[in-house]
């Protein structure tokens, strides 16, 4: 502990170590564009796509589609972005790079939670572009862009609390491509196993069950209310308590193993 050269933890001092690694994460993306492309060309890609190949099968029509796709899309977007905390923890980690953070006078959290951080700026630019990519193609928040803003924040915080799990995930993964594999299938799963892109009762039964208690169903079900009726229905609660109750949860957990491995 003496070793690791620790400021005096008091919130100010802790404060400006997150974020000074949160700048640091920040200013990594600039040099590689590459690592934005799961929240910039994806979503974009995939909001096309789906509304064209599927929305006359699924909804009858593009327009009567977008109402669905939209959320869909916004929502399995900040899921995979939140997938990206972990990687670059175990990328970080493979990399040596936590062996020189051992060596400042930084809180030992300041790395860790400087990249929790970080990421709210991959969640923006993918909101952004998940929400306008809908907008050209004809989608309309129905409830006003006020809503729609309390909507965004609600996913956002979601994608949040989930990072928390995928980087206690990166922590215990063995390589960064074991944590890519096991993170897309999870992502997948959680999406299409949800009402994301389709209405759940179309699903078989048993399918139905299990997309009626997935943590997505509720965040989609949540922001369209917010954003297309402007009401702050029981799945907005639902998704608050169940990301509160994630954090506490996972991020003690994430922070005992992230100490253990510095």
């Amino acid at each position: 502990m003496e070793s690791l050269m620790m400021k005096p933890n008091n919130l100010k001092s802790a404060l400006m170590d997150i974020l000074a690694l949160a700048k640091r994460n920040i200013l990594k993306v600039k040099h590689t564009p590459d690592k934005l492309i799961d929240v910039t060309v994806i979503p974009v890609f995939f909001m096309i796509v789906f509304s064209y190949l599927f929305g006359g099968a699924i909804a009858g029509g593009i327009q009567e589609y977008l109402p669905i796709i939209v959320p869909g899309i916004l929502i399995q977007t900040l899921i995979m972005s939140s997938a990206a905390t972990g990687t670059q923890l175990r990328e970080d980690l493979d990399t040596g790079v936590f062996d020189r953070f051992k060596s400042l006078p930084i809180v030992r959290i300041a790395p860790l939670a400087g990249l929790v951080v970080s990421d709210i700026l991959r969640y923006l630019v993918a909101a952004v572009l998940s929400i306008g990519t809908g907008y050209l193609l004809g989608w309309r928040p129905e409830a006003g862009v006020g809503w729609l803003a309390v909507g965004l924040l609600l996913a956002i915080f979601g994608a949040c609390a989930i990072s928390w799990l995928f980087a206690l995930i990166g922590l215990i993964s063995k390589s960064a491509a074991t944590l890519s594999s096991v993170s897309t299938m999870v992502t997948m799963m959680m999406s299409f196993l949800s009402n994301a892109f389709v209405p759940t009762n179309t699903l078989p039964t048993f399918l139905q069950k299990v997309a009626e208690y997935n943590p997505v169903t509720y965040l989609v079900t949540a922001f369209k209310d917010l954003a297309n009726q402007g009401q702050f229905t029981s799945n907005a609660y639902m998704t608050l308590v169940m990301g509160i109750l994630l954090v506490l949860i996972i991020a003690p957990i994430t922070v005992k193993v992230y100490n253990k491995k510095i």
